[in-house]
């Protein structure tokens, strides 16, 4: 392992503080109890050196040594190979494991994000629009996850990668009171929040963008 640099943008507005993306690998890092520095680039500001990172124009990403990895799943799968806190080591357990990380993003998360845009932006309920996306994410996603919640306390045995994604995609879920119809997620959101780990990592990206904001005066 090399020296893990965590980069995340230097500032950004009000309403993402604190779902940022590069809270999930804090989190996990701080789990994993493993050393790593923050670095960052500018909010808005997307220079071709950073695109070679993240060729989106996004954050996080993070370098292990001579590594570079993008998007927060494939991180956190890199660092649950570098820690037992984060990823059991037998196969199954990782399978387990890596099938609820591919889940949280590609059937949670890809519900959840544009139903919350949708109620961000002020949509009203009558459209198609909001019809369509709140049965998808509702019906199709939260009711079916409510009871795997419901009978185990962590998605694949003991805590791991995986309810650091879950957990992260619900949290937004639950911004916009998207969970009051569901006791065992909101139950799993507050385990997994209350974790010192979480606690950690959410005070610190705070901290960095309130930073920002007294550099900015």
């Amino acid at each position: 392992m090399g020296e893990l640099v965590l980069t995340t943008f230097d500032w950004v507005p009000e309403p993402p503080r604190g779902y940022v993306r590069d809270l999930r690998v804090r989190w996990a890092l701080e789990e994993a109890g493993l050393p790593y520095r923050i670095a960052s680039v500018p909010f808005g500001d997307h220079k071709s050196g950073d695109l070679v990172h993240q060729p989106f124009g996004q954050v996080p990403w993070l370098t292990d040594g001579d590594i570079s990895i993008f998007e927060s799943g494939a991180i956190l799968l890199h660092l649950g190979g570098l820690s037992d806190a984060l990823m059991p080591v037998d196969p199954r357990g990782r399978n387990e494991v890596t099938e609820w990380v591919f889940a949280a993003l590609n059937s949670v998360e890809m519900a959840s994000v544009p139903w919350s845009l949708l109620v961000f932006s002020g949509e009203s309920h009558d459209t198609s629009a909001w019809k369509m996306l709140h049965g998808f994410l509702h019906e199709h996603r939260l009711r079916l996850l409510e009871p795997v919640l419901a009978r185990r306390p962590w998605l694949a045995g003991s805590f791991s990668i995986a309810d650091i994604l879950m957990a992260d995609v619900l949290r937004l879920v639950d911004r916009f009171d998207g969970l009051a119809a569901y006791p065992a997620c909101r139950d799993y959101l507050a385990r997994a929040t209350a974790r010192p780990a979480f606690q950690k990592a959410l005070a610190d990206q705070l901290a960095h963008f309130a930073a920002a904001d007294r550099a900015r005066q």
